[in-house]
């Protein structure tokens, strides 16, 4: 559920009318709902309440400080997967102890300062970056505790782009070889052995590939038990996904039934890293009707966002409904939206049906709330777009949309 809705044909986030916000800020624009926050977290958090359990919001999401901060005062962790996704969560108050730090490539600055906050932990994802986390954390005189990524080699059926926990994936440690590698894990003198990562994917639609790779980790963190390693974490990532253009997909609720029993038998604390069911429809992509343009029988829509600020069309061939802001009867026609980038890859929709739109008018590019602002670029020297949060029948400026100076800022004309 959203808070995005028609009334009297006009859309509306919350209490505040999409036409004013663009007239106020202008476009393109990202506009979020802080209610569709509270609410989708505030869903996940009563889904698994009777386990123990720890909502790590994945800030590669969405990683305005105004979302964090929304998120923060609900009681969210973070997962974060780097220096700068660190300082954004402490910086709204995200506990230390509430984060963990995943990712393939942390660097040794990135690692002691991780160390030095108190984090709760690390997601190490091989021999060698335990090595490297073990020589830090004895330099910087704290204790690593970590969990090992490890990779169930499980089918997410989703985009191949983001399937993370097939064996030819670049993450995690196999599954063949992880009791190896925590054994190795449990000898290090500055590491402290803690949890089971896994993280199979982004944008899955069904439960079963969650419970197939739960089944195996669950058996590795037997194994593991035995053996006498502590295990008192099981990560189960994140990955669920969202409707895009109103597919059935899971609820929270769902996941957490078909969980629960595999989970419980751990007897650990769950750890669960959710972006996108968070964020993603809680925000829309606004953006103006620049011209109207034919070749042949192919019609265009140019409009004044582009890839540069939403690029998840062009990189997956990803499906994001749009509708004018303004609702009313009109005739229907097929158009490809485009935006003024120099590439032939520019685009946010092709071959769509779409009511007939004129320059000048407005357009909502739906459920822009994850991996949109936060993959946005500077490309074709293009500003990137203002940020808005709607909360009631308030909104704000969450971040500027920049100027030509913020451009070329930090930049020097060298001869």
């Amino acid at each position: 559920m959203h808070e995005f809705k028609f009334r009297d044909g006009e859309l509306y986030c919350e209490d505040v009318p999409i036409q004013r916000i663009a007239t106020e800020v202008g476009t393109p624009a990202y506009v979020y709902s802080r209610t569709t926050l509270r609410d989708h977290y505030r869903g996940l958090e009563e889904a698994f309440s009777d386990l123990p359990h720890l909502i790590c919001y994945s800030i590669k999401a969405n990683s305005n400080l105004a979302v964090l901060s929304t998120l923060a005062a609900e009681g969210a962790g973070a997962d974060i997967v780097s220096g700068g996704e660190l300082y954004r969560a402490l910086s709204v108050g995200i506990p230390a102890a509430k984060i963990v730090y995943a990712g393939i490539g942390k660097t040794e600055d990135e690692m002691a300062y991780a160390l030095n906050s108190r984090i709760l932990m690390f997601n190490a994802e091989s021999t060698t970056e335990l090595g490297v986390l073990d020589r830090v954390a004895g330099e910087v005189g704290v204790k690593a505790s970590i969990a090992l990524r490890v990779n169930p080699d499980v089918d997410a059926q989703t985009h191949p782009y983001i399937a993370t926990g097939l064996k030819e994936a670049k993450f995690g440690i196999g599954i063949d070889d992880a009791m190896a590698v925590y054994e190795y894990a449990a000898s290090l003198p500055n590491v402290e052995v803690v949890g089971v990562h896994q993280h199979i994917g982004s944008q899955i639609t069904q439960v079963a590939p969650f419970r197939e790779s739960l089944s195996i980790v669950g058996e590795l963190v037997k194994r593991l038990q035995a053996k006498g390693i502590a295990i008192r974490y099981i990560n189960i990532g994140g990955g669920f996904g969202i409707p895009y253009r109103q597919e059935k997909v899971p609820y929270p609720r769902d996941y957490a039934r078909e969980l629960e029993p595999i989970l419980r038998q751990s007897g650990c604390t769950v750890i669960l890293e959710i972006g996108r069911m968070i964020v993603g429809n809680a925000g829309i992509l606004l953006t103006k009707v620049l011209y109207r343009k034919s070749t042949g029988d192919k019609g265009f829509l140019v409009v004044d966002a582009a890839m540069n600020d939403l690029i998840r069309p062009s990189l997956y061939g990803s499906f994001h409904e749009i509708a004018p802001v303004m609702s009313e009867e009109r005739e229907r026609e097929t158009v490809d939206v485009v935006g003024p980038v120099c590439e032939s890859g520019d685009f946010l929709a092709r071959d769509r049906e779409l009511p007939r739109t004129e320059p000048g008018e407005l357009l909502a590019v739906m459920s822009a709330g994850a991996y949109a602002f936060t993959m946005s670029s500077n490309y074709n020297s293009r500003r990137r777009a203002a940020e808005v949060m709607v909360d009631g029948d308030r909104f704000g400026v969450v971040r500027k949309r920049e100027t030509y100076d913020d451009l070329v800022r930090g930049e020097i004309a060298w001869d």
